[in-house]
């Protein structure tokens, strides 16, 4: 047998799914039709965003199939008035509390705080790396159910920073220091090599004392020599990016040829900086300049 994986849909294909599929069954199922229920574009987006989070659509079926239901009761006891048009400010009435809480850009950064991507099974999203530094014996903590392979990132980040920071002028004594690096959502499990990039620029700018741009997001995996090596889950990634409200993203140089799937009207939202070595990284998002090994 042959695995075929093929990636979720995005916000506007899901959109364009429920507008000229879901919506035209769903009516069909309750005896309703565009006379009598309308649901805005605008509340659909919300209803994509904030009630479902899947690759599928089966979710916001079940919403659609939810708001019908709602807009029959109202019909039949003649409470409202035809058409009955939902509104993206009627679905807390309709369909209740939000249940899903995306991730949005943070409008300040301090320094050791570093907006990263990150791939799961229903889509992208954006995760946020912290870290502090205390007086202690050198000793590193990770925190946030990091997986063992996001943990060797790390481990990887500090030797990185350790050889190649020294000089920056920061006067930071590794030796005498404890560092604590965490990833909020601690009760989701995180994994994989992608983030080596995003820890490692965290690390810089809680050593240097200069923050990130909050709208400025990367992903990457590095090597110990100060590589930016490829990653998957590009598309997915970029996607999260916009939604987030993120305006520049840094990725791999191998990974350039992978935004031809990211649809055109989000590549055009957002600038994009391909880099090959974590040189390239900081003087992006730090404008430090690390001279060459």
């Amino acid at each position: 047998m042959e695995t075929i994986e093929i990636s979720g849909y995005t916000k506007n294909e899901k959109l364009a799914i429920a507008k000229d599929h879901l919506l035209p069954c769903i009516l069909e199922d309750h005896g309703l039709d565009a006379d009598k229920l309308k649901i805005e574009d605008e509340a659909l987006k919300v209803i994509i965003d904030k009630y479902t989070r899947e690759a599928g659509v089966r979710g916001l079926k079940k919403q659609l199939a939810k708001t019908a239901r709602f807009v029959s009761e109202k019909i039949v006891s003649g409470k409202a008035d035809l058409p009955y048009v939902v509104k993206a400010d009627m679905l807390k009435e309709v369909l209740g509390k939000e249940i899903i809480r995306q991730e949005e850009a943070r409008k300040e950064n301090v320094p050791g705080v570093v907006t990263g991507l990150a791939w799961t099974p229903v889509g992208g999203d954006i995760l946020f790396i912290e870290g502090t530094f205390m007086p202690g014996t050198g000793k590193l903590t990770l925190t946030g159910q990091l997986g063992d392979v996001m943990k060797e990132s790390a481990q990887i980040s500090m030797s990185l920073a350790r050889s190649r920071l020294a000089n920056i002028g920061s006067g930071f004594d590794f030796i005498a220091s404890d560092i604590h690096i965490h990833v909020p959502s601690g009760a989701t499990p995180k994994d994989g090599p992608s983030a080596g990039v995003t820890l490692f620029t965290a690390l810089t700018s809680l050593i240097s004392g200069k923050a990130v741009d909050p709208k400025l997001a990367m992903t990457g995996e590095i090597t110990l020599s100060g590589a930016v090596m490829p990653v998957g889950g590009i598309k997915e990634k970029v996607l999260a990016a916009h939604r987030a409200g993120i305006k520049k993203v840094i990725l791999p140089k191998e990974n350039e040829r992978d935004l031809e799937d990211v649809p055109e009207e989000v590549r055009n939202e957002l600038k994009f900086v391909p880099v090959e070595t974590i040189e390239e990284v900081l003087k992006e998002a730090l404008g430090l300049d690390l001279p060459s090994r």
